[in-house]
């Protein structure tokens, strides 16, 4: 197979390049791309283009151009996708990479880099000298008294490109422990906006929905009922980083109130909200409670319909956000099931005049 022709491999090489550069010494641990980011970063949006896309991905993965990581108890969804270390020279020859000279490993070696960049010298790293003096430059002006900006400003600043610091930030080894920070830059990564719908109950709580038709579909249902001033698309896993974004709905919604989340019963599904009610709470945010009306609809209209999991069981901490919930919970767990959340799909809303 020719990976060349497959969208979401060119734009996964481009990124690879971006992050090795062009030194071919042995890196240390196989580059990964989160696969919505992939997909975003590709263009790859429509419906038909990620099914495509999908696709695309698990033929490579049989032919041993990369891994498929799959969410964790989702195996259906995929997570990220890595480029082996023994695939590297496989996409170098497929994609005509020129081996670079020993003269880039001789200017890295002989510059004059500032403190923060000393390292450099004796860091075996895949990345052009030329973007390593960009850091350079740009640590040699009063960077103390630089305002804070997000990292893709930043990034156009420095490079002329608004993805290659966040890039270098996520998956280079030039960045991490002992050596560079976003905020030696004097910049911070910008988590993806919750999207979300206000409701006609300005006093209302909100609710957050893990997955994309049931938010849909409980958009549609707080247009007639009227009973939350915004429903939230938690987007999976994004809502763990997007948990800012709070902030921003609250402002928008004239203040703080309840904040509510109704997910997939599975180990995920409560291992999200649990996490992001944390991290909520050390912002001084409000926590984020289970909706308890829609998992026991959830429990009663799915009864018997679970589909199996073989993942890692959760601890009693986890089911026990569930509240009055977590007795079954536990028990449709232990006996290898999850249920998804689209059992509370539209169909069975629109029959209902209220959650009480």
């Amino acid at each position: 197979m020719n990976p060349t022709l497959l969208p979401v491999a060119c734009e996964l090489f481009t990124q690879w390049q971006r992050a090795r550069g062009s030194r071919l010494e042995p890196a240390t641990r196989p580059f990964s791309r989160g696969w919505e980011d992939l997909l975003e970063d590709a263009g790859l949006v429509s419906a038909t283009d990620r099914t495509d896309a999908e696709r695309d991905a698990y033929l490579l993965a049989t032919h041993g151009w990369i891994e498929i990581k799959s969410m964790r108890f989702k195996a259906h969804l995929l997570d990220r996708i890595v480029i082996p270390l023994a695939a590297e020279p496989r996409w170098r020859e497929a994609f005509g990479f020129v081996p670079p000279s020993d003269e880039e490993a001789r200017l890295i070696r002989e510059f004059v880099w500032e403190p923060p960049l000393t390292f450099l010298r004796d860091a075996r790293l895949n990345i052009p000298f030329a973007e390593l003096r960009r850091f350079n430059d740009f640590l040699q002006h009063n960077v103390g008294e630089r305002p804070l900006v997000p990292i893709k400003e930043r990034s156009l600043e420095i490079f002329g490109d608004e993805k290659r610091l966040d890039e270098l930030a996520r998956s280079s080894a030039v960045f991490g422990e002992g050596r560079l920070t976003p905020e030696m830059f004097r910049c911070f990564i910008v988590s993806e906006p919750l999207p979300w719908t206000p409701g006609a109950n300005p006093a209302g709580p909100i609710i957050i929905i893990e997955n994309a038709a049931t938010w849909h579909s409980y958009c549609r249902y707080n247009a007639e009922c009227k009973l939350f001033s915004a429903v939230v698309y938690g987007c999976g896993n994004r809502f763990l980083d997007g948990i800012r974004s709070l902030n921003d709905i609250f402002t928008a919604l004239g203040g703080p109130r309840r904040v509510f989340y109704f997910g997939d019963l599975d180990p995920q599904g409560l291992f999200i909200p649990k996490t992001a009610s944390a991290r909520a709470q050390a912002l001084g945010l409000p926590a984020v409670e289970p909706h308890l009306w829609s998992y026991r609809q959830l429990l009663a209209v799915a009864n018997g319909r679970g589909q199996p999991y073989d993942g890692a069981p959760l601890s009693s901490e986890h089911c026990d956000w569930l509240g009055e919930c977590a007795e079954p919970a536990s028990q449709l767990f232990a006996a290898s099931q999850r249920l998804a959340q689209e059992h509370v799909g539209w169909e069975f809303l629109q029959h209902k005049t209220g959650m009480d």
